[in-house]
């Protein structure tokens, strides 16, 4: 076994095993350090157990998608993005197919697939892999790397890339070590926050349980701050549960709830049901289907919206038992206000051990946005969840990750040759 490598990558998930293989591809002997026994065990985790691998829309959408500080991928993207991960695995032989929203699967619905391929990869290039040597701390004397220790003992490289990912799932082996390092060397570490994470409502209905279980389809979910300013909004399903609401809508909006929530004690949501609808049309609608009715509104307006929200929101409107011809408008206004402005209040989302993304990271204006270079000091590199940059669910932090792996990879090469 050797002591002596050019390159070191710290961390064996999808931007370690692909730093690894590129700092291989360019003529470096690298040695990955991964603290579990096997490769990518939280890669094996995502989309189900069937791996997002990336997502094939245009480099601008795919930024809008990586709201925390996408714009900084800019550069990554230039040298490699997710037209060349695709390529990536194509090349090695595995089919992939796209589904909704531009997500791209192995056709074989299996993640292994994609954690095979990178292994087979490495072992392809003699990268040497460390399994359940977890790396203790980075040797530097301040001013360049020496190399890295661990309880094996020490490891010379002139080049080492931390890819220790965030600390969501710390079961899979992210536990903040990046961070640490990262802080041993002078670097900053900004704010660490639960991104993609199902968010708790203190709204009375929900310690009532009474629409527990019920999902929506294609609502829009707004996070407003103190001065009513719409601070994001995302038109997708949405799930309520025992704690709140969970679903694609409120995973997007969580990471602008937990940003509010370091000011405020509480964030308001707003739901509306019928996004592609005006106050105006719903007023017809109900007109239409209830003003040559006897029936109650609740019978009258069957199919219009879910039968528990609806009850819910006539309850509200204090409407529940009438027919239209014995409800006033102001009071018709008022059921349509819940139906398009209804208010939520958050609290809290959950925490980093049970969210998908981690929230802030390394910071980024100490960090070379070509090379993914520190600029504390030589020789050091970044890549993946470790950095200040999270995107939402959907292939786009897994893109992130294979493409700064990619960069930071080939730049390490580069200048442990330089």
């Amino acid at each position: 076994m050797s002591k002596k490598f050019d390159v070191i990558v710290i961390g064996g998930g999808p931007a370690g095993m692909m730093a690894a293989i590129t700092a291989a591809v360019n003529g470096s002997q690298v040695a990955l350090f991964e603290k579990n026994k096997r490769l990518g065990k939280k890669l094996l985790m995502t989309g189900g157990g069937r791996c997002n691998v990336t997502n094939n829309r245009p480099v601008d959408d795919l930024i809008v998608h990586i709201p925390g500080n996408g714009r900084f991928l800019y550069s990554t993207f230039s040298q490699f993005d997710n037209q060349d991960v695709m390529n990536f695995f194509s090349e090695r032989g595995v089919a992939l197919k796209e589904e909704d929203h531009g997500r791209i699967f192995p056709v074989s619905d299996k993640s292994a697939t994609i954690v095979n391929t990178l292994k087979e990869e490495l072992e392809k290039l003699s990268v040497e892999l460390h399994f359940k040597e977890p790396v203790e701390k980075i040797i530097s004397d301040g001013a360049s790397i020496q190399g890295v220790r661990t309880s094996e003992g020490d490891y010379s490289a002139k080049s080492v890339v931390v890819t220790t990912g965030g600390i969501t799932y710390p079961s899979t082996g992210s536990q903040g070590d990046g961070y640490r390092f990262a802080k041993s060397v002078g670097h900053h570490v900004t704010p660490l926050y639960p991104t993609e994470s199902p968010i708790f409502l203190t709204d009375e209905f929900v310690s009532a349980k009474l629409l527990q279980g019920l999902s929506l389809q294609d609502v829009n979910l707004s996070v407003i701050d103190e001065k009513n300013k719409t601070i994001a909004s995302h038109e997708m399903d949405l799930l309520f549960t025992h704690f709140g609401i969970s679903g694609p809508a409120a995973l997007r909006c969580s990471s602008f709830v937990n940003q509010l929530l370091r000011t405020q004690e509480t964030v308001t949501l707003k739901l509306d049901c019928f996004p592609q609808k005006t106050a105006a049309d719903l007023m017809e609608e109900i007109r239409e289907r209830s003003s040559a009715s006897t029936k109650q509104l609740k019978n009258a307006l069957a199919g219009f919206l879910p039968e528990r929200l609806l009850l819910f929101f006539l309850e509200k409107s204090g409407i529940s038992e009438q027919s239209y011809a014995q409800t006033s408008k102001e009071q018709l206004e008022k059921f349509v206000s819940y139906c398009k402005n209804w208010s939520l209040t958050a609290n809290k989302t959950f925490g980093l051990e049970k969210s998908f993304v981690t929230g802030g990271g390394v910071e980024l204006k100490e960090i070379n946005p070509k090379e993914l270079a520190s600029k504390k000091i030589p020789d050091l590199f970044f890549a993946g969840e470790v950095l200040d940059v999270n995107g939402y669910t959907g292939g786009y932090n897994i893109t992130t990750a294979f493409c700064t792996g990619y960069v930071a990879g080939i730049h390490a090469a580069y200048h442990a040759f330089a």
